[in-house]
């Protein structure tokens, strides 16, 4: 028989050794392949939801943009119009603002001269109307007549 030397045993030992690391190796690279390939089919199907996704943002963003130029041009004829008003108001006021206040005037002027010839007529009694009842217009003149001084 052959004995075993300790050369021999530590040689074995290191193979088997070795064909236990490697079979470790084995299975943490599989392991490995089985998560990249995992994770390739995840970035793809990330990928295939993401470029719509995109497409779409995209539109809208265009699509702001139009809404955006269109609210532009409106908010510029808003201030054109308002500066055609304001000319406009400007331009009215300036043209019959003096007029009217001088012919008020001279309304005022007239009704004042009127009403004060009808003060040198004789009075004529006057009566108001209250809540359905009639009060001579005498009576009236006399509970305000303090009060008017």
């Amino acid at each position: 028989m052959h004995t075993v030397s300790g050369g021999e045993v530590a040689g074995i030992l290191v193979a088997v050794f070795w064909a236990i690391l490697v079979s470790f190796l084995a299975v943490a690279l599989a392991r490995l392949a089985q998560t990249l390939r995992a994770t390739t089919k995840l970035v793809a199907d990330v990928t295939d939801q993401a470029v719509p996704l995109l497409a779409d943002a995209s539109a809208a963003v265009r699509s702001a943009q139009t809404q955006i130029e269109r609210v532009d041009a409106i908010a510029s004829d808003v201030q054109e119009v308002t500066s055609n008003a304001s000319a406009l108001s400007t331009t009215v006021a300036s043209t019959f603002g003096g007029p009217l206040v001088k012919v008020a005037a001279f309304g005022y002027g007239v009704r004042r001269a009127v009403s004060g010839r009808k003060e040198d007529a004789p009075a004529r009694t006057r009566r108001d109307v209250i809540v359905g009842r009639t009060v001579p217009g005498a009576r009236r003149d006399k509970r305000t007549r303090g009060k008017k001084d």
